[in-house]
């Protein structure tokens, strides 16, 4: 029996006005964090790769890999900020649930397996009382959406 090797899908999280002041990381595994790429008064971005195993039984994306935490059925992404983030000195000690379950099918098809594209989350940064971003992020908090690197 042959089966298809492993599809990569690039993930792109966006926090929009993050507070000033505060770290953040992506968690990989348990404990190992990863910074972003980029960093500005405006926004804060993080590239990941997830692996895309078998569809799960009822059809939906089996997301794999370090990044992806959680059971199969509902996996997710932490976002973590301030002492979470390795960040000393901080009142800060919160963490972001991006659940994987919320990308559009239509997504996921049209990036994976593709070295030029990527899907994009684009995140509220800042809760409202005045804190990153934190618990289960869910619409209209957070949007997805494809991009496709130049030729």
């Amino acid at each position: 029996m042959q089966t298809d090797p492993p599809r990569h899908l690039q993930l792109i999280l966006t926090l929009l006005s993050p507070p000033s002041g505060v770290d953040f990381a992506v968690q990989r595994g348990r404990d190992d964090l990863v910074k972003p790429f980029l960093v500005t008064t405006d926004l804060v971005s993080f590239a990941i790769t997830l692996t895309l195993g078998p569809s799960l039984a009822d059809g939906s994306p089996n997301f794999r890999g370090p990044f992806a935490q959680g059971a199969a059925a509902d996996r997710f992404v932490y976002v973590n900020s301030g002492f979470y983030a390795g960040q000393m000195g901080t009142p800060w000690e919160r963490r972001a649930k991006i659940k994987l379950g919320g990308i559009p099918i239509a997504l996921v098809e049209g990036a994976a397996g593709k070295p030029d594209a990527a899907i994009e989350a684009r995140i509220h940064g800042t809760m409202k009382d005045g804190g990153p971003v934190c618990a289960s992020v869910q619409p209209p908090q957070i949007s997805w959406q494809l991009v496709m690197r130049p030729a």
